[in-house]
Parts: C-alpha cells; structure tokens; sequence
C-alpha cells in the first residue's frame, strides 16, 4: 500500500513526532509483537474515514469516483388523459 508506514511499538515510543510526520502522508500501522495492532493517522483522515462533516462536494471528489461507470437513462413520463365525467 503506498503511503503507509509500518512501526514497532518501541519504533514510535522512540520517535512520536517522526510517526506523526509520516501520518500526513498516510496510515502508519504500529506493531506489536510483529502484527499490527493499531493504526495513526491524522484527525482529517479520521474524519473522511467516519464519515463526520462530509458534505456533497467532499463525497463527489473521493479519490477513484471518476472510474465507476454510471449511466443515467432518461425517464419517459407520458401524459395522462383527464376524466372529467
């Protein structure tokens, strides 16, 4: 996965602000005993990932959107005759 950073437990105790740094680039994933057990990233992604204060403009411009096929079919709406009896 580009962008992701993988630490020990005792790789971030020794160097936080290094692992923050490398969180503004993407997740780093923290180890424990060789398997990961927990993510850092940055509040913004935080939020992205949650969903919390997404707006319509922020939902449209996720990344990968532009290759989904989608087509639109246009709608027939025919009228109706009145019965005015």
């Amino acid at each position: 996965m580009p962008g992701v950073t993988t630490l020990s437990s005792p790789e971030l105790n020794h160097d936080v602000s290094g692992a923050k740094k490398a969180a503004k680039s993407g997740p780093v994933i923290i180890t424990d005993r060789g398997k990961p057990s927990h993510v850092l990233m940055t509040y913004d992604e935080f939020e992205r990932l949650s969903g919390r204060h997404r707006n319509l403009v922020d939902a449209l411009a996720m990344p990968g959107l532009s290759s989904i096929d989608f087509e639109l079919q246009r709608a027939e709406i025919m009228p109706r005759e009145v019965d005015l009896s």
